[in-house]
């Protein structure tokens, strides 16, 4: 019996499919990234706080019928029918996610009672707000799979994701609390920026970023915001690490600067802010995991290893599950602990005052 784990991510470069079977550990039967739309990627990114409620809901029900279309075709090209899916974990796309507020909240869009009447197949979603509503921060909500996947007794191990937001797991060798937060940028400055400048996706390698030169007057300015000093538990999103944050920088930057030199610099912003989160919390740690789509970005990596000399930086891989699959293999597993009535998240690494059940579950049934 399998489960589906579903996963757009900050990037909304596709939507991550992960087929799932369980036993000690997670195996990753079937894999398939299915594109967004540009348009409708476009949409999304606009929403912000004063947008339309029916334009949202309407975003919604339509990302909502994209998920279930993607579960369908995953489960043609598989050869895996309906039933022989116990259940669909999805993370759904954020839209708003707000953990330091007095009334926190993190929503997500992408109707689960549409996936769960296209595709005939228990869906849980909306699994990051009891962990807020018990005080957390409802991220990152991966560390307690990686935990569950990765942790090993004689190893200290650090798995770095590096989607839109970049997010850090610190593994312990022993029974001290596994300590988890978002670092702040990963790709997502990267993949704007390029988008705005290049009309491309993403940088592939790097390229572009290596025809640049670091400016280290506009990286000490970016480096200088609040939340790279903010204590954990920690969390932050595109709805902030955006580019009219990037924006709002250039100006007071105030001098000329060229497209290519911007992007050199936020790479070294993204490299520079995930090694000072490693080296200030993971001491005696030697094994930096990646995961996400960073992991693909050459130059990213090599920059992260140059200022990690002491660590061996390499991708989750070599543990036998594909960088690009982590977080969708995630919610996969975050619907199994829901269904069986375990508590999934990490109250050391969310803040929350307890562990608490994940999710809410929409049944065809």
């Amino acid at each position: 019996m399998y489960y589906i784990g579903l996963m757009s991510g900050t990037s909304m470069d596709a939507l991550d499919t992960a087929l799932v079977e369980f036993d000690d550990k997670a195996n990753l039967k079937f894999y398939r990234e299915y594109p967004i739309e540009n348009s409708l990627r476009h949409q999304i990114r606009l929403i912000n706080e004063k947008s339309d409620l029916g334009h949202i809901a309407d975003l919604d029900h339509k990302l909502g019928l994209l998920f279930a279309n993607a579960v369908i075709s995953l489960l043609k090209e598989a050869g895996i029918k309906s039933e022989e899916v116990i259940a669909i974990g999805s993370h759904g796309q954020t839209v708003l996610h707000k953990p330091n507020t007095t009334h926190k909240t993190s929503i997500q869009i992408s109707d689960p009672n549409v996936i769960c009447a296209e595709t005939g197949i228990t869906t849980v979603a909306d699994f990051r707000r009891m962990d807020m509503a018990h005080g957390g921060q409802g991220a990152p909500l991966a560390s307690a799979f990686h935990q569950y996947q990765f942790q090993q007794n004689n190893k200290s191990i650090i798995i770095l994701n590096i989607g839109g937001i970049a997010n850090i797991t610190l593994l312990p060798n022993d029974d001290t609390n596994v300590i988890g937060f978002d670092t702040g940028p990963g790709n997502g400055l990267l993949d704007d920026w390029t988008q705005l400048n290049q009309n491309k996706e993403y940088d592939k390698d790097g390229l572009w970023a290596k025809s640049g030169t670091i400016n280290s007057e506009l990286l000490e300015l970016l480096l200088d915001d609040s939340y790279f000093s903010q204590a954990i538990p920690k969390s932050t999103g595109r709805e902030y690490f955006n580019l009219e944050w990037l924006k709002t920088n250039l100006i007071k930057y105030s001098s000329e600067i060229s497209p290519e030199d911007i992007q050199a610099t936020l790479l070294r912003l993204s490299a520079s802010t995930i090694s000072s989160a490693i080296k200030e919390h993971a001491i005696n740690y030697d094994q930096v995991l990646v995961c996400g789509g960073g992991a693909y970005n050459s130059l990213l990596m090599q920059a992260i290893q140059d200022l990690l000399p002491e660590m061996n930086v390499s991708t989750t891989a070599d543990y036998e599950l594909a960088p690009d699959c982590i977080e969708a293999v995630t919610f996969a597993w975050l619907a199994k602990q829901r269904l069986e009535n375990k508590t999934a998240n990490l109250p050391s690494v969310t803040g929350a005052t307890k562990a608490v059940l994940l999710g809410g579950v929409y049944s065809p049934y």
